[in-house]
């Protein structure tokens, strides 16, 4: 037995040869021949990606840049004397490790929650007799059996099929389930072997015996999967930029305190060593000690909001990258449409109906212009829908709210049809009992049943594509009149299904005929396919389509809105693949829709051309996909990608974010995958587009916010130095680094958890040259904020010189006067940050907007600043350590004065900046 054989190779063999390969018989293997098997092959399991251990993912929260930069940090704090405040930095940076792994671990928890394994149990036949087997022992030469509603376990090769037809599109992306025959046929495509069927695809309808010739590993599906495997994800964008940020803020840092060890040396006149000291302290100030609780927590909010709205983020940093998202290569099928095939028109010789309800259990209607239908005055039409009824082998049933089919989507939807009209199925095919089928194959193209009608008559209900249907017959029904099908006839039944098609509809042709009554069920059982299906009479048409999500338009509308391409992939035909494109709003009239055929053909370049303008890609196997997203990211792009077949995987893997479908999914597609959506809804990805975009915006909200309070941090020494000491220390290192780590804090935090701010998804995405320390960033942290915010704690300080007698006494540089003055600064560089926060929450919108109060960590940042602030003022063991003195009522009211001016001020230059943004003229 070669292992090396896939699927595929079996196929043209005849079946005893199979059987010779794996030393198998029609009546499966013996036991003792499956244990030494197993012990060769192993188990029929396909292989997860290996996956990092705990340990070294507990331990990457503590190396990243920025932590190491914390470490340093907290080191320098030691060196510099302040031990309390360096043991401080190691603690947050010790919790936001720790913080960050927990998220990473539930949402690794979330996500396996969802992954589910092959079918538990197999129908097998081991020492001849059929036995209930785990599937994951399965074994090369085993033969089982199938029937509607079971998924294949294995790669295997049909020996008997009765009416199997099988959903492939796990391998293929093709919605339209395939026939499957023991007689061998190519077919077309990919996995299109008649008598193959493939691990991890579906059964829809009908029974089969088969044989297994591969598994595990070694079937399609593990070979993708070990495909997916191989391939390494690239470092996120956020990962990138944060590492961008830590070294700009480090050399930021470090040029800071040589300046200023430079200054106190040369201009102070400050021996070497306090020079050092008080050049470390600056160094610490500068150094953003929340940034890294700021991120983590942001994303964990993401992750927790986007959870609410259907999407399982794997891991934390993915969910910024969606917000740089510049192209969705997103499915048809399930994500851009409901999954539900369903009878949107019937046509007749004289009348064409309109069927309300898009979707099953939506309580449509028949309707004739506009107006519902009364079946008891349509007899054509209660014929149609109960021979589409009683040809019929596919159940629909009601579980929890939601369809269960057990059959075949497009038979589902004649049945849905039957239901609209108000036809009672069980007690309709109880009155017509059904006598002998002939099931439908790939050849015919259609199905047909005969049924006792009324105790006395016999009727062939038949169904079909209309080309094969058609050409057996000679009569149509015309208002309950049955006369001949003439030429006029067949033109007028040909364009009616050729404008159908053109919607992107699928019809299918509905035809009767009524046999000699007195046959016998000896000779009805004899009846052969070719004398029974002939001379039919034709009753009209049905056309059906799989309707698109109705959150969906919505959905393109945003994207469109925020500069976000979106690329229809799918496995369907052109005209469907279009006809939803263009419905709902995906593309225009004159989109190109380039097919897999012709995308095997183009070259890069002829690619890369025609993803710049409006495209579709149609009938397409889903390891193009991998193409497709590949030159897309040649082209500057960043791309999300969806899917849920296990040929998807390379794809996703492959794509910057890689989304898979939780209801649809393969476990290879959600291994692979950045993103899962539990409700397989595009709507969720433009959501989760919105809360990756929120994300960076916090992050720059964050880093306006911290670096505005290093402006009068800093402000202070400058003072000090410039004056030659003249001017002491306005603010003491340890009162700087209780701004940092302290006061800071908690604000600075409760900025990553906001909201996204309206209008953010009227946005383009953000480029991949710009960053989160830009211009904008600078001018308002250093220009504006922090520039305000010096000037009031400077004046706060001067002021309360000149309450203790300045200018008539020098300025005070010890005792309790000068530690009245130092107070008074870092309490008003306190209240300027509260101001300071509230007006970060937005960069364009009024807070107002957003909820003055919807952020209640920023509130609760805000009562915990000042109550700190008053316990280093009014507790004597810290005021000693903290250089602080008590505050007075007086003092009060003049800090409380401080914010809602600076809030008030900055809502008045957003609404200027809206203003002029509205109107440039103005």
């Amino acid at each position: 037995m070669d292992q090396q054989k896939t699927g595929r190779d079996f196929a043209a063999e005849d079946i005893q040869s199979v059987y010779k390969e794996f030393n198998s018989t029609s009546s499966g293997l013996t036991s003792q021949q499956a244990t030494d098997l197993l012990t060769k092959v192993g188990t029929n399991t396909i292989q997860k990606a290996q996956r990092e251990s705990q340990f070294k993912i507990f331990i990457k929260n503590f190396i990243s840049l920025m932590a190491i930069l914390l470490w340093v940090s907290g080191f320098v704090a030691i060196v510099a004397g302040t031990t309390e405040l360096g043991i401080a930095i190691w603690c947050v940076n010790i919790i936001n490790g720790c913080f960050s792994f927990y998220q990473q671990r539930a949402a690794q928890k979330a996500t396996d929650s969802l992954l589910k394994m092959l079918p538990s149990y197999t129908r097998v036949f081991r020492d001849g007799d059929p036995q209930q087997i785990e599937t994951s022992q399965m074994v090369p030469g085993d033969v089982f059996t199938l029937q509607a509603g079971d998924s294949v376990p294995t790669d295997a090769r049909i020996i008997e099929a009765t009416s199997l037809q099988v959903d492939e599109s796990a391998l293929t992306g093709e919605s339209v389930p395939e026939s499957k025959t023991a007689k061998y046929s190519k077919g077309e495509g990919q996995f299109a072997e008649s008598n193959i069927i493939y691990a991890g695809t579906n059964v829809g309808s009908g029974t089969a015996t088969a044989i297994t010739v591969a598994t595990g590993m070694n079937t399609e599906f593990g070979r993708i999967a070990k495909l997916t495997h191989s391939q390494k994800r690239a470092t996120s964008p956020l990962q990138l930029e944060l590492n961008r940020l830590t070294k700009q803020i480090s050399m930021i840092a470090i040029a800071i305190g040589v300046a200023f060890f430079l200054a106190a040396i040369f201009f102070v006149k400050y021996p070497v060593a306090q020079s050092f000291i008080f050049a470390l302290g600056m160094i610490v100030a500068f150094i953003p000690e929340g940034l890294l609780p700021t991120v983590t927590l942001s994303l964990a909010r993401g992750v927790q909001r986007m959870a609410k709205k259907h999407a399982i983020v794997k891991d934390l940093n993915s969910i910024e990258t969606l917000g740089e998202t510049t192209v969705i290569c997103s499915d048809k099928t399930g994500t851009l449409t409901q999954n539900q095939m369903t009878i949107d028109h019937v046509w007749l010789a004289r009348k064409a109906y309109e069927v309300t309800g898009k979707g099953y259990y939506n309580n449509g209607k028949i309707q004739y212009q506009g107006q519902d239908v009364d079946l008891n005055k349509e007899s054509d039409l209660d014929l149609l829908i109960r021979v589409a009824a009683l040809d019929n082998d596919t159940e629909v049933q009601n579980v929890g709210g939601k369809a269960k089919i057990l059959g075949t989507p497009t038979e589902a939807s004649l049945i849905i049809l039957s239901q609209k009209a108000g036809v009672d199925l069980k007690a309709n095919r109880q009155k017509f009992p059904r006598l002998k089928e002939f099931p439908f194959d790939s050849d015919r193209k259609r199905m047909s049943t005969i049924h006792r009608i009324d105790d006395t008559e016999l009727r062939l209900c038949l169904k079909g594509s209309l080309s094969d249907t058609l050409k057996l017959c000679s009569f149509i029904l015309d208002n309950g009149q049955v006369r001949p099908l003439t030429a006029e006839d067949h033109q007028k039944i040909s364009d009616v299904n050729k404008g159908y098609a053109a919607q992107g509809l699928r019809s299918m042709a509905i035809a009767y005929r009524d046999l000699d009554s007195s046959l016998t069920a000896e000779q009805i059982d004899q009846l052969s396919i070719d004398k029974t299906e002939q001379q039919l009479i034709f009753i009209g048409l049905t056309a059906m389509s799989d309707p698109p999500r109705e959150e969906v338009f919505d959905a393109v509308k945003k994207c469109h809105a925020a500069n976000i391409k979106i690329i229809m992939v799918t496995g369907d035909s052109t005209l469907t693949a279009k006809s939803i494109a263009t419905q709902i709003g995906l593309v225009g009239d004159k989109a190109r829709v380039i097919t897999g055929t012709e995308l095997d053909e183009m070259s890069n370049q002829e690619l890369s051309d025609a993803l710049a303008g409006e495209v579709i890609f149609a009938r397409v196997a889903p390891e193009q996909k991998y193409k497709i997203v590949s030159t897309l990211q040649d082209r500057g792009e960043i791309v999300a990608s969806t899917g849920d077949g296990v040929n998807d995987a390379p794809a996703l893997k492959k794509a910057d974010i890689g989304v898979a479908m939780g209801k649809m999914g393969t476990d290879v597609a959600k291994d692979a995958a950045d993103m899962i959506l539990t409700d397989d809804n595009f709507a969720s990805i433009v959501s989760a587009i919105e809360e990756g975009r929120a994300v960076y915006s916090n992050i720059q909200k964050f880093l306006i916010y911290i670096l505005t309070s290093n402006v009068p941090e800093a402000t202070p020494s400058i003072l000090f130095l410039f004056s030659r000491g003249l001017i002491p220390l306005p603010l003491t290192v340890m009162q700087i680094l209780t701004v940092d780590l302290g006061t800071d804090l908690i604000p600075a935090i409760g900025l990553g958890s906001e909201q996204a701010e309206p209008g953010i998804m009227n946005q383009p995405p953000r480029r991949r040259d710009a960053h989160l320390l830009n211009k904008t960033v600078i001018w308002k942290a250093f220009a504006w904020y922090g520039l305000i915010a010096s000037v009031i704690s400077t004046f706060a300080y001067f002021f309360t010189n000149m309450q203790n007698g300045w200018p008539s006494v020098a300025l005070f540089s010890s005792g309790y006067n000068y530690r009245e003055a130092t107070t008074m600064t870092l309490a008003a560089i306190v209240f300027t940050q509260i101001a300071a926060v509230m007006n970060c929450r937005t960069q364009k919108a009024s807070v107002f907007k957003n909820g003055l109060f919807s952020n209640h960590l920023i509130w609760f940042g805000i009562v915990f600043e000042v109550a700190l602030l008053a316990v280093l003022v009014y507790t004597p063991f810290l005021q000693d350590l903290f250089n602080t003195a008590p505050l007075n009522a007086r003092d009060w009211l003049f800090l409380i004065a401080i914010p809602i001016p600076l809030f008030l001020i900055e809502e008045l230059r957003k609404y200027v900046a809206r203003r002029m943004a509205a109107d440039p003229l103005s």
